[in-house]
């Protein structure tokens, strides 16, 4: 078992690296807001977040099994990471992606990755409508241009969005976004070679700027990359916070191997990752990350659907997107500030229409009463509860299904 880079990769990148780098770059552009506000909602702040794309997301790259995936920190991490912080303090979440990395490593090398080919179509497709959802509901508030809800769970958060949204209406932002989704689902089928998310992201800042549109825009970067602090290795804290590492580690082997998976099927052709490999290059960032003071990573389906919908063929995208993050940070916080989320939220609205094919749904609808009790049951757990719920209720249901057919075939 290699779970080292191998001659192949290099083979790859040399492929096609112009198309590799305008997929980096824009994927970049989406990943820069993301990475800021995961990094704040974790309670490590705005640093921690662009620490973590760049840092994880260069390693997990490399090393990865996935020429497609792209990784950083992610919304249902956050989710995992507040209470840590609130316990435990900034240290507690360093270590815990200490854990995770390490228990990640040795499932890589325990080839625990191979039963993800295992999971049932009827649940990836599931899952993948649900994270769809899930992705278009938290672009609300820059939809609406209005503050995003403190409410836990995003669909309640988009609810209260859409409500201050009607109330107080602006139909700049909401004209933004479903502009640049229009142009992006219109004109990308036609003319794939063109990069129509990085254009559109450009047009909309020059146009905010020109008639002076009062829209949110990404705004200040944070000064620096990184923040060298190893007080968490005098933590007193190790034994409880193991659960929590074995937590954060189930999480990001479930998104990311899901994610590969999503990406393989939205890519076709017989794209095949490599689950072990990746289990071990997400450990490997999640090993490295705290020593710079970013939070735990894993692979981020957003990003990865723009990665693949942008015409990535190798590895040099998801590279080039960390070292573009870290180039922007360094030399170019001033002209990225400029860039109005709610052009990034058509970008990602446009992202996950392409990511659902109604009539693959429709198919495994129709198909028999357990794919579509299987399929529903993961998008709805997707949408309202969270992510390993999720798939948990999709396989359990899937299992216990599936025996009750088989006893009564032996009856």
């Amino acid at each position: 078992m290699n779970l080292l880079p191998t001659k192949a990769d290099w083979l790859d990148v040399r492929r096609a690296p112009i198309k590799d780098l305008v997929a980096g770059l824009t994927v970049a552009i989406v990943a820069l807001p993301l990475a800021l506000a995961f990094g704040i909602a974790s309670g490590l702040g705005a640093e921690a977040g662009i620490t973590t794309a760049i840092i994880a997301g260069a390693i997990a790259a490399i090393f990865g099994g996935s020429k497609l995936q792209v990784s950083g920190p992610t919304g249902a991490m956050t989710v995992v990471l507040v209470p840590i912080v609130h316990k435990f303090g900034p240290q507690g979440v360093l270590l815990v992606g200490l854990i995770a990395g390490a228990i990640l490593v040795i499932a890589g090398f325990a080839k625990i990755g191979d039963h993800v080919h295992r999971l049932p179509t009827s649940l990836i497709e599931g899952f993948t409508a649900g994270i769809a959802i899930v992705i278009s509901l938290q672009q609300f508030p820059f939809i609406f241009g209005v503050p995003a809800s403190d409410a836990e769970k995003v669909w309640a958060g988009a609810f209260e969005v859409t409500m201050a949204g009607l109330a107080n209406f602006n139909p700049v932002p909401v004209t933004m976004a479903l502009a640049v989704s229009a142009v992006i689902l219109g004109f990308s089928t036609r003319w794939p070679r063109i990069p129509f998310s990085l254009l559109t992201v450009v047009i909309a800042a020059i146009a905010t700027g020109a008639f002076g549109l009062q829209l949110e825009t990404i705004g200040q970067l944070p000064a620096r990359i990184g923040n060298l602090d190893f007080e968490f290795l005098n933590s007193k804290d190790y034994l409880a916070l193991v659960p929590s590492g074995f937590a954060v580690a189930a999480l990001a082997a479930l998104e990311s191997l899901l994610s590969a998976k999503v990406a393989d099927k939205m890519r076709g052709g017989g794209e095949q990752h490599d689950s072990n490999r990746e289990l071990f290059g997400q450990g490997l960032a999640n090993l490295v990350v705290p020593f710079f003071g970013g939070v735990p990573a894993t692979a981020a389906l957003a990003r990865t659907a723009v990665n693949v919908k942008s015409h990535a063929q190798s590895k040099l995208a998801a590279l080039s997107h960390a070292l573009i993050l870290a180039l922007v940070v360094l030399l170019f916080a001033p002209l990225v500030a400029a860039i109005p989320l709610a052009a990034l939220a058509g970008v990602l609205l446009a992202t996950t229409a392409r990511m659902v094919k109604p009539h693959e749904l429709i198919e495994l609808l129709r198909r028999s009463r357990l794919d579509a009790l299987v399929l529903t049951t993961t998008l709805i757990a997707t949408v309202f509860v969270d992510l390993i719920t999720a798939v948990l209720l999709g396989l359990v249901l899937s299992l216990v299904l599936r025996r009750t057919r088989l006893a009564k075939t032996d009856v």
